[in-house]
């Protein structure tokens, strides 16, 4: 999947004739160089498990129920408008059954590292999307999204905020958690009355919330590995605050779920067992440092992720992450400055590769329904797809580096 060089430099040009008359930035977002809104406060363009539970077989909900998963989207049943059984809900990040209360309310978006010296990270399992992106040296940072989080202490270590992120949580309603900021271009976002931010006390931050986090031992590790933060400080500092805790009627889901019961089966497309967001061999499109891969297992439906030819493993449940399904975003990124700080446009639409059920489906993404809203996720006809239940982990692919994206 290569970039359209000749749409690329016409579209630089169009960006620079743009800054000229001081109006908003845009980037292309795509491999076909598609024009994206970066959002607004960038120097250059800117720019939420639990166990499924059997469906009772009597009374009116279950029928109500029912109802819902029988609706069809692109020929498959589908998880509908989420209903109450028995006091669980559908989760709305990765459509499986929890208490009602974790499902209605507003995940956290925790940034986490996933540099070598940082690992093992701590909780990533029970995240219901792990989201990641290229930062600057050319490795990749986790923004991992909670909604069942009540069985932690803690969850990291904790890393600093880059504002493509901050613009992906928003689009989950997600309060976001980090420990420091690239000022640049974080500072006046992340200070927004729109971002409810949960912040270790650094500067730039105008509301810190200390009270969320603390150092764990850890030794052999350096000190900007050892931050976590702590669900009990974190409960206190959202009550501070004044956040609200549940979706608000704007919210929209980003995926559709499969129904119960059943498999999201793209029989028509390309088999995919080995997925390599970077590729087999080094690049500097983020990837090329540790060298990720996912690996599909057909008897559990789950893709295994691997990092250095290792298994990457959680520390809180000791075993190597699983999710259920993988997403490619291609997205258009660009170098702003001597720091090798990125900046990659997360609205608009582009490209994308989805993998789930051992199949790959090409595919395009949209966001153009500005900041509270996620990107979603078509097949080439524009139907929009369906997923599997479970965690969805979410890479970005810096698209001029896309060429170096492998499956097989």
């Amino acid at each position: 999947m290569k970039l359209d060089k000749n749409k690329y430099m016409s579209q630089k040009f169009l960006i620079c004739c743009l800054s000229l008359l001081c109006l908003t930035f845009t980037a292309c977002g795509s491999q076909k160089s598609q024009e994206l809104s970066l959002g607004e406060s960038n120097a250059m363009p800117s720019l939420p498990e639990g166990e499924p539970i059997p469906t009772p077989s009597v009374g009116e909900e279950t029928e109500t129920v029912a109802e819902e998963n029988r609706l069809e989207l692109s020929g498959m049943p589908i998880i509908g408008e989420r209903e109450v059984v028995d006091g669980k809900m559908q989760s709305y990040l990765t459509g499986q059954w929890m208490d009602e209360e974790k499902a209605r309310r507003r995940p956290i978006a925790v940034m986490i590292p996933n540099n070598a010296p940082a690992l093992p990270q701590y909780g990533l399992s029970k995240a219901g999307i792990i989201y990641e992106a290229p930062v600057e040296g050319r490795i990749t940072r986790l923004m991992a999204m909670f909604e069942d989080y009540d069985e932690l202490e803690f969850i990291g270590p904790l890393r600093s905020s880059r504002d493509y992120y901050v613009y992906v949580a928003m689009g989950y309603q997600a309060i976001y958690c980090n420990w420091g900021l690239a000022r640049p271009y974080v500072e006046e976002l992340i200070n927004r009355d729109t971002v409810q931010n949960i912040s270790a006390s650094v500067a730039g931050i105008k509301k810190p919330a200390d009270e969320a986090y603390g150092r764990r031992n850890r030794p052999g590790y350096s000190k900007e590995f050892t931050g976590y933060l702590y669900m009990d400080g974190l409960e206190k500092a959202i009550e501070r605050l004044n956040y609200e805790t549940e979706y608000d009627d704007t919210f929209v889901p980003q995926f559709t779920f499969i129904a119960d019961g059943q498999r999201a089966e793209y029989n028509d497309q390309e088999d995919a067992v080995l997925i390599y967001p970077g590729g087999k061999t080094s690049n500097s499109g983020g990837y090329g440092v540790y060298n990720p891969y996912f690996e599909y297992h057909e008897d559990d439906q789950l893709y295994y992720r691997y990092q250095d030819d290792k298994k990457q493993i959680d520390e809180y449940s000791g075993e190597q992450l699983a999710v259920s399904n993988v997403v490619f975003q291609y997205c258009h990124g660009e170098v702003r400055d001597a720091k090798d700080y990125l900046a990659f446009g997360v609205h608009g639409e582009g490209e994308a590769l989805v993998f789930t059920n051992g199949k790959v489906i090409p595919a395009t993404w949209k966001r153009y329904d500005g900041d509270n809203t996620p990107a979603k996720f078509y097949d080439k006809e524009g139907n929009e797809l369906v997923l599997n239940q479970g965690t969805t982990w979410i890479c970005t692919i810096w698209d001029e580096y896309g060429e170096f994206v492998s499956y097989e």
